[in-house]
């Protein structure tokens, strides 16, 4: 059964500590008796993650979240529990007036296309997908909004990072399924790796990702799976781990804490170290990917009728795509490293370093 979520201007830090909880309502809420400033309504619906993932999905209600504060203005935002729910929570939406709905994750695609599509005055907005299913090269729907992020470069420099901090030479990554959101972290953090042994003459060693197979838990639940994944990395010597697609990384969490072994692991969308304070003693950084601001942003620009439906690409230049601070690791970090994380910052920003993903071939 999905799970609907209204927010209003009352309720706003109320149905975030839900969400952060993991224990959303299952019906809708009301406003607490507060009018609401603005009739423009946004809406959100999940992938299967739900909106307590710590991660993707909470980083997009999120962004629904802080814009409709600004407007004041209420939010609706529907769960989905498996893709059998994404059609109908989208067609939901449609039917409680909705001025726009953003549709998380590249598993929406199809279906929020076919909604755009049945629903032309609408805005939505697609994250992390291009909305083109028939592969042609464009979109398939004008009211759609592609809100892509070209990870690959941040996560260019959690590998540097990685294998400058390593113990054993060893460093791994997984992932939930091969797709090009997901294996665009692994890209960019082999290449960092690969850039950091060039750099500096040594051989780190990247195992669970050669740029065309790798290790993939075959979805993205918190499961044995995930768990077992992370277990081939850590023996196979990888002393850190970048888990991508979600909660999975609860796995290498589990993994780490179960090995004795001394390892950390690097998160991903979100700053998990803030997210999840479990992960507080073995989390090194984040690859951060600004899905609440630019949701935000989508959402104002469509209620002062400025809604376009060009994508958006986050990147490093304009801080759609970054790396969180080393928090707990600060201090164990070499003391050169921020600062070549920075010049290697200013290099693929201007073009000096090349980073390749999916989102530039």
């Amino acid at each position: 059964m999905r799970k609907v979520i209204v927010g209003g201007i009352a309720v706003l830090a109320a149905s975030s500590a839900l969400v952060a909880c993991g224990d959303a309502p299952d019906e809708s809420g009301s406003s607490g008796g507060t009018e609401a400033k603005s009739d423009f309504l946004p809406c959100i619906v999940s992938d299967a993650g739900g909106f307590d993932d710590k991660s993707f999905n909470q980083l997009g209600y999120e962004g629904v979240e802080a814009a409709a504060k600004e407007l004041g203005a209420e939010f609706k935002g529907v769960e989905s529990n498996s893709e059998n729910d994404y059609a109908p929570n989208l067609e939901s939406l449609v039917s409680e007036g909705c001025n726009i709905i953003v549709a998380v994750g590249f598993a929406l695609s199809a279906a929020t296309v076919e909604s755009a599509t049945a629903n032309p005055d609408l805005h939505y907005a697609l994250i992390d997908d291009a909305a083109d299913n028939d592969f042609d090269g464009k979109k398939d729907a004008d009211n759609v909004k592609p809100l892509l992020y070209d990870t690959a470069q941040a996560a260019f420099m959690a590998g540097y990072a990685a294998a400058d901090f390593t113990k054993t030479g060893t460093v791994g990554t997984y992932g939930g399924e091969p797709f090009p959101t997901v294996t665009i972290f692994m890209d960019g953090f082999r290449q960092g790796v690969e850039y950091y042994n060039e750099q500096k003459g040594k051989a780190v060693k990247v195992v669970g990702w050669d740029g065309e197979n790798g290790t993939f838990t075959g979805g993205f639940e918190a499961n044995e799976k995930a768990t077992n994944a992370a277990q081939q990395l850590l023996d196979q010597d990888a002393d850190v781990l970048l888990p991508v697609g979600g909660p999975i990384y609860e796995g290498a969490l589990t993994a780490i804490a179960d090995s004795g072994v001394e390892a950390v692991m690097i998160g991903t969308d979100a700053d998990v170290f803030e997210s999840d304070p479990r992960t507080q003693e073995v989390i090194l950084t984040s690859i951060l990917k600004g899905m609440d601001i630019s949701t935000q942003e989508v959402i104002l620009a469509a209620a002062d009728d400025k809604f376009d439906g060009e994508p958006y690409v986050g990147t490093l230049e304009n801080d759609g795509v970054g790396i969180a601070p080393f928090h707990n690791f600060e201090g164990e970090v070499s003391e050169t490293l921020q600062g070549e994380l920075d010049e290697i910052r200013a290099g693929i920003i201007d073009g000096s370093i090349t980073v390749e993903s999916y989102l530039k071939k």
